[in-house]
């Protein structure tokens, strides 16, 4: 495995304080300035704007690695089918999980 570099080229930040702020916005669905300020917290001081240039630049590499971590789906597949109340209303709810327990899908 390669070791990833301590910095990205031509950015100040470390690519840890990078890689944590495109983390807190795709993974949460924080705004860019929640993000900010979750970052001011240890005095990491950077505009939304920089963390939206990083989400663009970077969030397409974060992704991948992410989906590849991901458990595969088993090879059987099983669909559960439930009666639900919401407000007052009775739908289905059905639930796609294979062998291993790993809901796949759900559709109510």
């Amino acid at each position: 495995m390669i070791p990833q570099p301590s910095t990205y080229y031509r950015h100040r930040f470390p690519a840890e304080i990078i890689s944590h702020a495109a983390w807190l916005y795709h993974v949460f669905g924080l705004s860019l300035r929640d993000v900010e300020l979750i970052l001011a917290e240890p005095d990491i001081v950077v505009t939304h704007e920089s963390i939206r240039h990083w989400c663009r630049k970077f969030g397409a590499g974060f992704a991948r690695r992410l989906r590849r971590r991901r458990p595969q789906p088993g090879d059987t597949w099983h669909l559960d089918e439930v009666f639900i109340r919401i407000r007052g209303v009775v739908p289905y709810l059905w639930r796609a999980v294979d062998q291993h327990g790993v809901v796949l899908d759900i559709l109510v």
